[in-house]
């Protein structure tokens, strides 16, 4: 299993806009991807509501799970969105 450990970037955390562009962006990954708080339970990263239930806000530590080919890829890309501050890209993109 390929795993990637990232902090949450984003102000408001995986909530709002940040949550939908990171659940949209899990969906489109060849494989199925999991994420977790801690040593919390994984839930499915392409799921909305498994997502926004894991309350991880700004600053939380959260790990990517999947398994397959291209798991590497598809965690290396979903790691870089959170890295990522999407609060500040949406005031810029206004």
């Amino acid at each position: 299993m390929s795993m990637r450990t990232v902090v949450i970037a984003s102000r408001t955390g995986l909530h709002a806009r940040p949550a939908a562009l990171f659940v949209k962006a899990a969906s489109e990954q060849g494989v199925p991807v999991r994420i977790r708080v801690g040593e919390g339970k994984a839930v499915p990263a392409a799921s909305m509501l498994a997502v926004l239930s894991l309350g991880a806000g700004h600053g939380t530590e959260v790990t990517l799970e999947a398994d397959g080919p291209g798991a590497d890829d598809a965690l290396d890309a979903l790691a870089a969105l959170l890295a990522r501050d999407l609060d500040a890209e949406e005031t810029s993109d206004a």
